[in-house]
């Protein structure tokens, strides 16, 4: 199964964060924030490049370069 970047995953799936590609500060940012490799998430909704998620009990939002670089499958 191919990878797709967090922002092309299909709407109310969990999908698996396979691979992080940021810089290392962004990267620390996304698994502070509990988007580390291996982390299931689910997409709520996408609008113009923003993504909102699910993850675990939460919700979160990130901006169209910070989804970008976060690649699931």
């Amino acid at each position: 199964e191919g990878e797709m970047p967090l922002n092309m995953a299909p709407l109310g799936e969990e999908v698996e964060i396979r691979r992080l590609s940021a810089d290392e500060k962004v990267k620390r940012h996304l698994e502070n924030l509990g988007l580390a490799v291996g982390q299931k998430v689910t997409v709520l909704s996408v609008q113009g490049g923003a993504v909102i998620l699910k993850v675990k009990d939460g919700r979160m939002a990130l901006d169209r370069d910070m989804s970008a670089g976060i690649f699931v499958a």
